[in-house]
C-alpha cells in the first residue's frame, strides 16, 4: 500500500471541512491534535473536543450542498456558505485560504488556516478569521480594488 502524501491529506481535510464531513475530519486528525483561534484566545485540545464543538454548534453546522471542484493542483471549491480559495505549502506545513459566511450574517469573512502535520495526520491548525471592512480613502491612489 502506498503512503499518502501530506498534500493529499490536506486536500482531503479541507475538502471534508467544506463538505461538512465530520467523520473524515476526525479520521485525519492526529491523536495529539490542537487547534488555536488567536483572535478569541482559545485552544482546543484533542480531536474529541474539536468534534464536540461542531456537534454543538448553535443551530447546527450548516449542511453542504453540491461541491464544485475546478482548477489544477490548487483546488477551488464553492459551497453556499464557504469557498476554499487556495491551498499552498510543502513538507509538514500548509496554508488554506477561505471565504466563509456565518449563518445569520450575509457578509463574507476571510479565514486562513495554517495546518501542521505529523505522522500523516493534522496535528495542529491555527485558524484566523477576518471580518470585511471598507478600504480607507487615503490610500486609494496606490492600490487596485479587488
Amino acid at each position: 500500500m502506498s503512503e499518502t502524501s501530506n498534500r493529499q491529506v490536506i486536500d482531503r481535510y479541507v475538502r471534508a471541512s467544506v463538505e461538512r464531513d465530520l467523520d473524515a475530519q476526525d479520521q485525519l486528525r492526529h491523536a495529539d491534535y490542537v487547534s488555536e483561534y488567536p483572535q478569541s484566545g482559545e485552544r482546543i485540545r484533542g480531536p474529541q473536543n474539536a468534534r464536540a464543538i461542531l456537534d454543538n454548534y448553535p443551530g447546527g453546522v450548516p449542511p453542504a450542498a453540491n461541491v464544485l471542484v475546478k482548477g489544477s493542483e490548487d483546488q477551488w471549491v464553492a459551497t453556499p456558505v464557504g469557498t476554499l480559495l487556495r491551498v499552498i505549502g510543502t513538507g509538514d506545513v500548509y496554508t488554506a485560504l477561505f471565504t466563509v459566511v456565518y449563518p445569520g450574517d450575509a457578509r463574507p469573512w476571510h479565514m486562513m488556516g495554517i495546518f501542521e502535520l505529523r505522522d500523516g495526520k493534522v496535528a495542529k491548525e491555527t485558524i484566523v478569521f477576518g471580518a470585511p471592512f471598507d478600504a480607507p480613502a487615503w490610500r486609494a491612489q496606490w492600490v487596485e480594488r479587488i
